[in-house]
């Protein structure tokens, strides 16, 4: 299963935001779309990540308050990336590593969404679920004790 996969069943929709944007507004469009995290594009480019994990660590800086801070004093500004057609063990090997859960998916320049490690792991128990089932009727219509199949 590629990345490519994940893409099409979880859509479109994507949220960006630029590094001077207020880290306020940033929190309110991420609780208001119950989302994660915030692509960080700059002209076009992809420039940065903002993900719960940077929030959580500006409050704990100034006790419990985002100030007036912009995304770009506390965005990751060199996110790991991927593909549309990276595999997704390569996705989740790189997401363990680098303790991530958010990837950007990058087409050369182009930002084709973000996957997140909740959408990998729903994939994979899709697709073990899908594979389990077939299993499971394949072993059901195995021919009984002293039966051979012709399998001409």
């Amino acid at each position: 299963m590629r990345v490519s996969d994940i893409l099409k069943v979880k859509g479109n929709t994507l949220y960006t935001v630029t590094p001077d944007t207020p880290l306020s507004q940033a929190v309110s469009t991420m609780a208001e779309h119950d989302i994660g995290s915030l692509v960080v594009m700059e002209f076009g480019d992809l420039v940065g990540m903002l993900t719960f994990r940077e929030i959580i660590l500006t409050l704990k800086q100034n006790d419990g308050s985002v100030g007036a801070v912009t995304i770009r004093k506390v965005m990751d500004d060199h996110p790991i990336t991927c593909t549309p057609e990276t595999d997704v063990n390569e996705v989740r090997r790189m997401m363990l590593e680098h303790h991530v859960r958010y990837l950007p998916v990058m087409e050369n320049r182009t930002l084709m969404g973000v996957i997140s490690f909740y959408d990998v792991a729903k994939a994979v128990v899709e697709e073990q679920s899908f594979e389990n089932r077939m299993l499971k009727a394949y072993i059901r219509d195995w021919p009984e004790d002293g039966q051979a199949r012709d399998t001409r």
